[in-house]
């Protein structure tokens, strides 16, 4: 092959001979370096050609019009100095090609996370309160939903924005329009702006304020930061911690139970009979059950008429920790129930509420405490009593917790003891017996059914 100087003269002129497919002009100056040209075209490229590991490669530079001469030869010494070094110029294009690929994906991706992540960090604690309460209320659990509606109503209560002219009355120095509610401040900032001092700041506030409710709400809010620290979408922006620092465990009020807040046993006689005494018998009979029965208030108020089985002597509750549980249906409590209307479906109706049932009866009994000189008593403090006045006769204590709905503590009551509804019904009629004895209250049988008799 005739080498000859590369000149710029000698490129423009040099043109693929006819009959041939390509013609080379190779450099004198560089080895390996020659401007190839094809039949037909008018384009000619700088191509360099050597031997790699005995076998010949042929690489192409570029157009002649691209590059200059110098540069062609440069090329070319650098594509034989790989050679020399053992290297196949071809594998080492591909991997620096490779190389830029990843990088540029590198790139890619991380711009892609830092757009996610700060996609995420704008994320307000509401957006994932909602996705939280929308899991959560979904949530199933041996065959039965986790959350009650009471449960999704307390937490609905702790985030409503509140300004709504109150309905009832008013306490003292209490505002005409409702409080928003304790976890709203949280709502509108971002949730990887929810720290310990935010939490810190907020307790102090509303502790001063209303510690139980304050204690309740920080409830609430502990578990749905736990909920976040665990769900992919939010654990990278949530502070785990947020609610579980000793400083913060501090400020948290501990749970306490109401002292006096139970009858005593020379209370029983003037309670029953400021009760009795009110206007309303539905409230009225609600009230006697609720101290009988040891229920909770709104599972006595949901009970409804499918429930109270007259013939067996037991009623169903809706119990809100276990789903149903079975309790005795007592002589005194029948009389009560047996003489309300049936207005609807529920036992203790109330034809103004929109639901049916008796919703409010706190009113009613807090003017009965004031007839008979009583002190204050809730109507948790019904239940409450219960279970005070039950060890009078010395029951059992795993039967007043198995009719009062209270999960058993020991490990017998748990796995060994299974109590037949006529081993309650035997303690529970007991139970009832002595308060109506102490109430001066006697239920004698006659043709009609039973009446009572005032001792």
């Amino acid at each position: 092959m005739a080498k000859v100087k590369l000149t710029a003269g000698r490129i423009e002129n040099f043109q693929c001979a006819t009959g041939k497919a390509q013609a080379f002009l190779w450099c004198a100056e560089v080895h390996g370096l020659a401007v190839r040209a094809t039949a037909g075209s008018t384009r000619k490229r700088y191509i360099f050609e050597s031997k790699v590991k005995g076998k010949t490669m042929r690489l192409t530079i570029g157009e002649v019009n691209i590059w200059s001469i110098d540069a062609a030869q440069i090329e070319a010494r650098r594509l034989q100095i790989l050679i020399d070094q053992g290297k196949d110029p071809r594998e080492v294009k591909a991997n620096e090609e490779a190389a830029k690929e990843a990088e540029k994906l590198a790139k890619e991706k991380e711009a892609a996370a830092l757009f996610i992540q700060n996609v995420r960090e704008s994320v307000t604690v509401a957006e994932a309160w909602d996705a939280y309460i929308k899991e959560r209320s979904a949530s199933i659990k041996d065959g039965k939903p986790e959350w009650g509606d009471r449960h999704k109503a307390h937490h609905a209560y702790f985030v409503k924005a509140g300004g709504v002219k109150r309905k009832r009355g008013r306490r003292p120095n209490e505002s005409e329009t409702t409080r928003p509610g304790m976890l709203v401040p949280f709502m509108s900032m971002r949730l990887i702006d929810l720290d310990v001092n935010t939490v810190s700041a907020w307790l102090k506030n509303e502790v001063a304020q209303a510690p139980t409710s304050a204690a309740k709400a920080f409830r609430f809010l502990r578990a749905f930061i736990t909920w976040c620290a665990k769900n992919d979408d939010y654990s990278a922006i949530v502070h785990s911690d947020a609610c579980h620092t000793e400083s913060i465990k501090r400020l948290v009020p501990a749970p306490r139970t109401k002292k006096n807040d139970s009858l005593r046993r020379a209370q029983i006689r003037p309670w029953f009979e400021a009760v009795k005494n009110i206007n309303n018998p539905v409230i009225s009979a609600y009230l006697q059950s609720l101290l009988l029965t040891g229920a909770r208030r709104n599972e006595l108020a949901s009970l409804q008429w499918q429930d109270v089985d007259f013939k067996w002597k037991s009623m169903t509750i809706r119990d809100k920790v276990e789903g149903l549980r079975v309790i005795p249906l007592t002589p005194y409590v029948e009389h009560l129930i047996a003489e309300l209307p049936r207005r609807n479906e529920f036992v203790f109706s109330s034809p103004s509420a929109a639901s049916g049932r008796l919703e409010e009866p706190r009113n009613p009994h807090n003017k009965a405490l004031t007839v008979a000189a009583l002190p204050a008593l809730s109507l948790h403090g019904l239940r409450r009593s219960f279970g005070t006045l039950s060890e009078w006769v010395e029951v059992p204590a795993g039967i007043v917790a198995q009719i009062m709905g209270h999960k058993p503590s020991a490990i017998a009551e748990k796995h060994y003891i299974q109590r037949e509804l006529d081993l309650l019904h035997l303690w529970h009629v007991k139970i009832e017996q002595w308060i109506l004895q102490e109430a001066g209250i006697k239920i004698v049988p006659n043709q009609a059914g039973l009446h009572e008799v005032q001792l």
